[in-house]
């Protein structure tokens, strides 16, 4: 018997040691593709805080996150989904030079959102050209699980995580922000070059030349991001781990499989959600907008619905990680309060798990700015934070299969 005692507590002294708490930290996965956190099925509604990182990244004796994370917690916010790296291979200078001191910024953001009670899912590599430029590669070379591009991710990802793994502020790992908005495109060599895209910021460290390498296509994705989880997986056993795309464009199964522009079914958005969410991926992304774009509308929101209906069906949860009201509203008018409300009512309607309003304190988008998007405590968007925590405090209950 004092064998099995003393067994007990040697084991138990080892998970303390390698970072295993008793619950698991952070959200993980239900049955019947629920989300749970402390092992208690999980509902809320967060927000973008993009630039929290990036600012003291940018330079070191901004904090201003720190005020950031009281207002957000004044309101009861639960979560922010944040870019964890630099956004241009000039950003990570400082790692590649001083990694501790890179780590300390990090360590800054981490540190006040635990003292803060709000927890975070950094985007270790938001911007989908940042690693391949650093390592002098095409961005096909996410497609190689023998590239520079990524063992960089591996060895990034896995300095990240071990580093935040015991920390209770992180609720989730995702790899890369919407890297499916220019996959396959049929028209990629005529359409790409004229809206500068792939970007060629030589100043920022990018290549001067861009070439049909460098144009996204969901093959080299769908490996990154498989070594992605995989990477995440041998650090952090529990906490779920998602992709960052949009919902997708409204063609995307057509681009993928015909190379043509017919604009696909439910059950065909269905099939790239779950083809882009390779295991050990175990929450579904999709991004949220409508938008006036010149004449035509994009109504991403309208898909919501089939997203929803395909997460369920693959058996994994889903996280709306961006949406925001239409941008040619007024965003104190009573049309934008009427569909922003009415959005939350649907995303309850729905049991949506997670979802995330773009975008908190982030100056770029203010008023007046081509994407204005910005809240703050004190912007035409104010009103928002108070009503998240509404919405948030009124979230009907959560029931598992």
């Amino acid at each position: 018997m004092k064998t099995k005692i003393v067994l007990a507590v040697l084991l138990c002294g080892i998970l303390c040691a390698v970072g295993y708490a008793e619950e698991p930290l952070g959200l993980t996965l239900g049955p019947g593709g629920t989300v749970l956190k402390g092992g208690k099925p999980y509902r809320g509604v967060g927000i973008n805080y993009f630039s929290c990182f990036n600012r003291t990244l940018h330079n070191p004796a901004d904090t201003s996150y720190e005020a950031g994370f009281r207002v957000l917690a004044e309101h009861h916010i639960p979560f922010v989904r944040f870019c964890a790296t630099g956004f241009f291979p000039n950003d990570m200078k400082l790692y590649q030079k001083d990694r501790e001191a890179y780590f300390r910024l990090m360590d800054g953001v981490v540190r006040c959102a635990e003292k803060n009670g709000i927890g975070l899912i950094p985007s270790l590599f938001w911007q989908n050209m940042c690693v391949p430029d650093m390592m002098g590669e095409h961005m096909d070379q996410w497609g190689n699980p023998d590239s520079k591009t990524i063992a960089f991710m591996r060895q990034y990802t896995h300095e990240v995580v071990s580093r935040y793994r015991n920390s209770p502020a992180i609720w989730a790992w995702e790899f890369m922000n919407e890297w499916d908005s220019y996959c396959d495109l049929p028209n990629a060599l005529t359409y790409l070059p004229k809206a500068h895209y792939p970007t060629t910021n030589t100043h920022l460290g990018q290549p001067a030349v861009r070439t049909p390498q460098d144009y996204p296509k969901t093959t080299n994705f769908m490996v990154a991001t498989r070594e992605f989880a995989l990477a995440v997986r041998r650090d952090d056993p529990h906490r779920l781990i998602e992709n960052g795309c949009s919902i997708g464009r409204n063609t995307a199964w057509h681009f993928y499989k015909e190379n043509s522009f017919v604009e696909d079914t439910a059950e065909q958005l269905g099939f790239m959600l779950d083809i882009r969410n390779p295991a050990p991926i175990d929450l579904i992304s999709v991004h949220c907008y409508d938008e006036l774009r010149g004449k035509r509308r994009n109504d991403e929101m309208e898909r919501l619905d089939w997203a929803v209906a395909a997460a369920r069906k693959i058996g994994k949860p889903i996280f709306v990680g961006e949406f925001q009201s239409p941008n040619d509203f007024a965003p104190d008018s009573p049309e934008y309060r009427k569909y922003f409300t009415n959005f939350l009512a649907r995303l309850d309607r729905l049991k949506v798990p997670l979802a995330a309003v773009w975008v908190f304190d982030l100056p770029s988008q203010d008023d007046g700015s081509k994407d204005p998007r910005n809240i703050t405590a004190t912007s035409k968007r104010a009103w928002e934070l108070p009503l998240l925590r509404e919405h948030n405090e009124k979230l009907s209950p959560v029931s598992t299969p």
